[in-house]
């Protein structure tokens, strides 16, 4: 699935429908440049989720968790980290195991070698000639809408 969004709110609005479609337990690995709306679109996913906490790029922390209902979301930021063993040496192992929610991975490329092979791909990219506006490219899961 291809989508195209020429806001903040409708790449927020994009993710608060597939938070509602993604199973329990899945890995979401968001690719794309500084941005092109990764951080953007987990602020929409958690809305999603029902989640009412701020939330913002877990860079400089690596890993934010919050509590959802009905499902809780695991934050991740792997651009600080050299490679998938800098990931490991955080316990982020644990992370790709969860039984109580959905992990959303920003610069997921960097640890793509241990992702599981379920994993949900979304990469982002800005339209040529408009700034504002981002492609969106969703894949491994079915659109049903």
């Amino acid at each position: 699935m291809i989508a195209e969004c020429s806001s903040k709110e409708e790449t927020q609005a994009l993710a608060g429908k597939l938070a509602q479609k993604i199973p329990v337990g899945s890995i979401v690995a968001l690719i794309g440049n500084l941005g092109t709306g990764k951080t953007t679109f987990t602020q929409g996913f958690a809305k999603g989720l029902g989640i009412t906490d701020t939330v913002g790029s877990p860079t400089f922390k690596l890993i934010s968790e919050y509590d959802g209902v009905p499902l809780n979301l695991y934050h991740i930021d792997c651009y600080r980290l050299k490679n998938e063993i800098d990931f490991l040496n955080i316990g982020g192992e644990a992370l790709l195991t969860q039984d109580d929610g959905i992990t959303l991975i920003e610069w997921a490329d960097i640890i793509k070698k241990i992702l599981p092979s379920n994993v949900i791909t979304i990469n982002f990219s800005i339209l040529d000639g408009y700034p504002n506006s981002r492609q969106i490219e969703i894949i491994g899961i079915l659109d049903e809408d």
